[in-house]
């Protein structure tokens, strides 16, 4: 596995192959049990953010959950081609009101 930057991404090659320009490691993955050993792959190897589609994430939370509360890495659900399943909102909402104490979004 071959990382060149501190920041990478997980997803089909559709909606990932773009990111490559803009600088990020771009990793391919058509399913969770192709992308699980890459994103514990890449925690293990100190990358402190990875991006992953939220097709892959929503089949993937026990691993979310398992880095949720860990300093690294941030794990962000992002839309993929096929647009936002509201999946990556859903997340940020429940982490601002366990971090507030109330729902402030």
């Amino acid at each position: 596995m071959k990382l060149m930057h501190s920041i990478a991404i997980i997803g089909d090659r559709d909606s990932v192959l773009g990111f490559r320009a803009l600088g990020l490691s771009v990793f391919f993955a058509d399913t969770a049990e192709q992308a699980r050993p890459i994103l514990h792959k890449l925690a293990r190897s100190g990358v402190p953010v990875i991006y992953l589609t939220e097709a892959l994430a929503v089949q993937m939370k026990a691993e979310l959950d398992r880095y949720q509360d860990a300093p690294s890495p941030s794990i962000i659900p992002i839309p993929g081609k096929s647009g936002s399943l509201g999946f990556g909102m859903n997340r940020l909402k429940d982490a601002v009101e366990r971090a507030v104490g109330a729902d402030i979004l």
